[in-house]
């Protein structure tokens, strides 16, 4: 009986816990939804692509003339540092260094929360200055350096440019302020000691997610700032 009851548990399928079907599952999850976000931004690029280089006349700006660089550069470097960062976090739980984990997962948070502030200032100067997502704001400034200099800042009556300028860095900064939401949850977690060397699956998910949105930055940063 002894016998057969062991033969029994050799031949039984392993538990989900000993297949480490839920680490399998949370990774999944994440790389779907991510495959789901490439779609979407490719999506908003391929038409900012498409709409700024059909169009004619074309109504945006020379790159420098309405949006700050040197701002928007700043912020990125500082995105750039929160991705850093978080993988800093990822090794030092996986190298068992629970209270330096801690510490650079803080740091990520207040980058990315940094980003968001510098971004809502960033809108604000640009809406009192007339850039707005219907376009420029008759009477404004830039509406009448536009109407006097149409090549370098771009037409003043023209939606375009300000309607793809909001809703592409906009729903970038949305998602960036997911991430830092999620990030805190996770680092009240790490608090409550919920991450060990064994089980760091939230780090890890959390950073995948990360890694993307500071991707798809540097990629908006590229086509929306610079040229």
């Amino acid at each position: 009986m002894a016998h057969a009851t062991a033969t029994v548990d050799v031949m039984r399928p392993p538990a989900p816990a000993e297949r480490g079907v839920d680490v399998y599952n949370l990774k999944l999850g994440m790389w779907v939804f991510l495959a789901s976000e490439v779609m979407f931004f490719t999506a908003l690029i391929g038409s900012y692509i498409v709409l700024r280089f059909g169009a004619s006349p074309n109504p945006w700006a020379q790159p420098g003339k309405v949006l700050s660089i040197q701002i928007t550069a700043f912020n990125t470097f500082l995105l750039i540092c929160s991705s850093v960062s978080m993988v800093k976090a990822y090794a030092s739980i996986a190298d068992g260094n629970v209270k330096l984990m801690k510490v650079w997962l803080l740091v990520t948070i207040l980058c990315g929360a940094t980003f968001v502030g510098i971004q809502v200032y960033e809108y604000t100067h640009l809406i009192h200055h007339g850039f707005q997502p219907s376009g420029y704001r008759e009477g404004s400034e830039l509406a009448e350096l536009a109407a006097a200099n149409p090549v370098p800042y771009g037409a003043a009556t023209a939606g375009l440019y300000g309607s793809t300028f909001f809703t592409m860095t906009g729903f970038h900064g949305f998602h960036v302020t997911c991430g830092v939401i999620s990030m805190t949850y996770v680092f009240i977690r790490a608090l409550r000691g919920k991450y060990s060397q064994q089980d760091h699956r939230g780090i890890e998910v959390i950073g995948l997610y990360w890694h993307f949105v500071d991707l798809v930055w540097i990629i908006l940063f590229t086509i929306v700032y610079l040229i």
